[in-house]
C-alpha cells in the first residue's frame, strides 16, 4: 500500500479523477503511483532530471505494477512530455523560481494542460507572478505544516477555462483598520490565503518577520550605504507584514 505524506496527499487531491498526469520531480514516482492505485488518473509520466532519482521511480513503479499506466522518462522538466500529452501537471517540492523557470522553458509543452498543481518550497510570489503573466488563473491556495516546515500548494487553471480575469486576484484588498494589502502583498502572501488568514498561514509570516528582524540586526552592524539601503528595504517589507497579520487577526472582545 502506497501511503503519502500530509503535504503529498493534499496535491493528490487536487488533481481531478480521469486525469493525464505528468508529474515532475517525481520523488520515486509515489504522487502518480498513488493516484494510478486509487484510480484516479488513467495515465502518468514521472519525469525526473537525474539518474538516480530515476531509477528510483522505475523501481516504484515496477513494485507496483503500474508499468503499463505510469512511463518514467529521464529530462530536464517538462521536455519529458509531448504537447497534448497531459492534461494536469504537477511539480512540488522545489523552489518557486525554479517552478517557473521549469514552465517558462516548456511553455510549447502546455498545450492541452487544464490544470496546474505547484508547491513550492520557498518564493511561492514568483510562481503566482508567472501564472499571472501566462495566462494562468488561481483557482485556490493551500497552507499546512508537516514535520515543522510550512507548505503552499498552488493550483491554477488557463485563463480561458476559468472565465475570470487572473488580475483580478491582485486588486487591492481593503482589510480592518483601513489597511490595504496592494498586489504586492497579494503576490507575496496569496490573495486567498490572506482573505482566509489560517493560523498556519499567520504563523509562517510571523516566522518571516523573525528571519527579516534577524536579518536587519546584522545589517545594522555595518556601516556602507548598501547595507542602509538593504536595511531600509527590508524595514518597509516588515511593516507591510506586521499591518497585514494585524488587520487579519481577529482582535480579542473587551
Amino acid at each position: 500500500m502506497i501511503r503519502l505524506s500530509k503535504r503529498l496527499g493534499k496535491i493528490a487531491q487536487e488533481v481531478p479523477a480521469g486525469s493525464r498526469l505528468a508529474d515532475i520531480g517525481s520523488d520515486h514516482a509515489l504522487l502518480p503511483s498513488y493516484l494510478a492505485k486509487q484510480g484516479t488518473i488513467i495515465q502518468g509520466i514521472a519525469g525526473e532530471v537525474n539518474p538516480g532519482p530515476y531509477d528510483a521511480a522505475v523501481k516504484q513503479v515496477r513494485a507496483s505494477g503500474l508499468e503499463k499506466v505510469i512511463d518514467v522518462r529521464l529530462g530536464d522538466g517538462l521536455a519529458v512530455i509531448a504537447p497534448g500529452e497531459a492534461d494536469v501537471i504537477t511539480i512540488a517540492g522545489m523552489g518557486g523560481v525554479l517552478i517557473a523557470s521549469i514552465l517558462e522553458a516548456g511553455k510549447a509543452k502546455l498545450e492541452g494542460v487544464r490544470r496546474l498543481v505547484l508547491q513550492p518550497n520557498v518564493g511561492e510570489a514568483a510562481v503566482r507572478e508567472w501564472l499571472l503573466g501566462n495566462g494562468w488563473f488561481l483557482t485556490g491556495e493551500h497552507i499546512l505544516e508537516e514535520d515543522g516546515k510550512i507548505y503552499e500548494i498552488l493550483t491554477a487553471v488557463p485563463r480561458t477555462e476559468s472565465g475570470a480575469d487572473p488580475e483580478s486576484l491582485y486588486e487591492p484588498l481593503t482589510l480592518a483598520d483601513g489597511i490595504t494589502a496592494d498586489r504586492a502583498v497579494l503576490l507575496s502572501m496569496g490573495p486567498y490565503l490572506v482573505r482566509e488568514a489560517s493560523a498556519i498561514w499567520t504563523k509562517k509570516w510571523t516566522y518571516e518577520l523573525d528571519k527579516l528582524r534577524k536579518i536587519c540586526d546584522n545589517l545594522a552592524g555595518s556601516e556602507t550605504e548598501a547595507s542602509r539601503s538593504k536595511e531600509a528595504e527590508f524595514r518597509a517589507e516588515m511593516k507591510r507584514i506586521e499591518e497585514v497579520l494585524a488587520a487579519c487577526t481577529p482582535k480579542a472582545k473587551p
